[in-house]
């Protein structure tokens, strides 16, 4: 039912994609200008992602299956690099018709109305934006984290857009309008380029430390005297999903009936934080007599050695594969 819901919002910025696309390309017809024409251009690209983020998520959304065991979530970090690479291929064109058109006359008529249509067009996109890369956030979607950054960006562009157009319109200065968007086509190269970069991260499944760390320290501050030690930490991204290996130490003589109750309360600390999408792995690792120094648990009547230190869990320590005795 909540994926059903955000692909729903999907197809609804999709649908919002195309009319603004509609606008802009009204407000160049009107104007002529290049700064309008990339704008315009830009949200061809915005139609044509938004499409394909609408794929992903649905592909996604689907259960796993035996040729999928893993599920299908990886296609949002593939949505994610083509969408940038359809922004990086934007910026370099504009930024190429730009430069051109700063060696050859070009007239820009009804600036007014062209002003009025860009600016609107703009502050609807960086609204759509904003709620789509919340959305993202809240679900963990690289899809729609992606495509609501690009519909900021354009809302970005756009307000310049508005402001060069005002600015040619005060002082008759035509070429500002190449000059504003050769800077545009900068901006939406660089984000283009920081997407394709977030979207290979995450399909070579590069190590996010600002999510490991919120693990941790949250396993940390809730862990009981029966987790003696935890090491070899590792958390995989799947599009919304997380896949969680990690090595836990328990005391060597408890059953195994014991020992699975403990993972299952490390799987709920966990799955509280992340409740639609968490597949945990945990491997039980027996005591031995050198874990006794780091050792909390009280009523031991194995205990050889006195506890003498208690290590907090955190990114260096916890990544390691090695138990800490």
């Amino acid at each position: 039912m909540v994926e059903r819901k955000y692909i729903q919002f999907q197809w609804f910025a999709v649908s919002v994609g195309v009319i603004i696309l509609v606008v802009k390309f009204l407000a160049f017809h009107v104007t002529g200008s290049n700064a309008i024409l990339s704008d315009a251009l830009e949200s061809i690209i915005n139609v044509v992602a938004g499409s394909f983020a609408l794929y992903s998520l649905i592909l996604a959304a689907k259960p796993k299956d035996r040729d999928h065991p893993y599920g299908h979530g990886k296609i949002e970090f593939i949505s994610a690099g083509i969408e940038g690479t359809l922004i990086l291929l934007a910026g370099i064109s504009i930024i190429l018709k730009s430069a051109h058109d700063l060696f050859v006359d070009h007239q820009i008529e009804e600036i007014g109305l062209g002003i009025y249509l860009a600016g609107g067009a703009g502050l609807v996109n960086y609204i759509l934006g904003w709620v789509t890369e919340l959305y993202g956030k809240k679900t963990n979607s690289p899809t729609m984290v992606a495509s609501g950054k690009h519909l900021k960006s354009d809302g970005y562009t756009s307000a310049g857009l508005v402001a060069g157009l005002g600015f040619v319109k005060l002082t008759g200065m035509m070429w500002i309008d190449s000059v504003v968007a050769l800077g545009f086509g900068a901006f939406i190269a660089f984000v283009g380029w920081k997407e394709i970069r977030k979207s290979v991260a995450g399909i070579m499944d590069e190590a996010d430390f600002d999510l490991l760390e919120e693990l941790i320290s949250d396993l940390n501050s809730k862990r009981n005297e029966n987790w003696i030690d935890l090491h070899n930490f590792r958390a995989q991204k799947f599009g919304k999903g997380i896949h969680i290996d990690c090595h836990l130490t328990l005391p060597y003589y408890f059953t195994v009936e014991e020992a699975h109750k403990e993972i299952d309360c490390v799987e709920q600390i966990v799955s509280d934080n992340y409740p639609e999408s968490v597949e945990m792995f945990v491997h039980a690792d027996p005591c031995i007599p050198t874990s006794c120094r780091i050792c909390s648990k009280e009523a031991c009547n194995v205990r050889q050695i006195l506890q003498n230190e208690r290590i907090e869990w955190n990114l260096k320590n916890v990544l390691q594969n090695q138990k800490h005795e």
